[in-house]
């Protein structure tokens, strides 16, 4: 049996269907995708309340093009944060394009081979990550995550409302009545 695992940017398809004309069994292993493994690494959410609650996993055009609208200047223009993939090889020119369209002081994190026993962690700016990744050398297996949620400031003031007092939800009653679900009954 052949083991898959989902992935950005993959060839499952190509892989599986060639599986499938030759009647060779496959499964699909789920595993921790490196956007998590990033995050986890940085010690950081990728949204933040009022600040960012839209991630956009996207990649540069390389070899292969882009569709018509993903233009990484576009989704830059929605101010979601955007995790990069298969780019970091072309920084420079991705920098460019990003800063065409968000401040040069946008918090930026590069993270080389997330969760191995290697990884490396680069944090700065849209204006300082370009000289930070060359310096440490990474040409590729790494990412690039942008966004005001990654801003440290903003994350000391930015909360969720899940643990506000007068915030009600499926397990606690804002009015300190016990939970919801103990007085709805079965």
């Amino acid at each position: 049996m052949r083991r898959e695992t989902p992935r950005f940017f993959g060839a499952m398809a190509e892989m599986t269907t060639e599986l499938d004309k030759q009647g060779i069994s496959w499964e699909v292993v789920p595993g921790v995708s490196s956007v998590f493994a990033s995050a986890a690494a940085l010690g950081r959410d990728l949204t933040l309340p009022e600040v960012s609650q839209t991630v956009i996993l996207t990649r540069t055009a390389g070899r292969t093009p882009m569709p018509e609208g993903e233009e990484i200047e576009s989704l830059a223009r929605h101010g979601s944060t955007l995790v990069i993939f298969l780019s970091i090889d072309r920084i420079e020119e991705l920098v460019e394009r990003l800063t065409s369209v968000l401040p040069e002081k946008t918090p930026a994190a590069v993270v080389a081979r997330a969760s191995w026993p290697d990884e490396i962690l680069i944090q700065g700016d849209l204006s300082t990550i370009a000289v930070m990744v060359r310096a440490a050398k990474i040409y590729r297996q790494a990412l690039m995550i942008v966004g005001k949620a990654l801003d440290p400031e903003l994350r000391k003031s930015a909360r969720s409302r899940l643990y506000a007092a007068d915030f009600g939800h499926g397990f606690r009653d804002p009015s300190g009545g016990g939970t919801p679900s103990e007085s709805a009954g079965p």
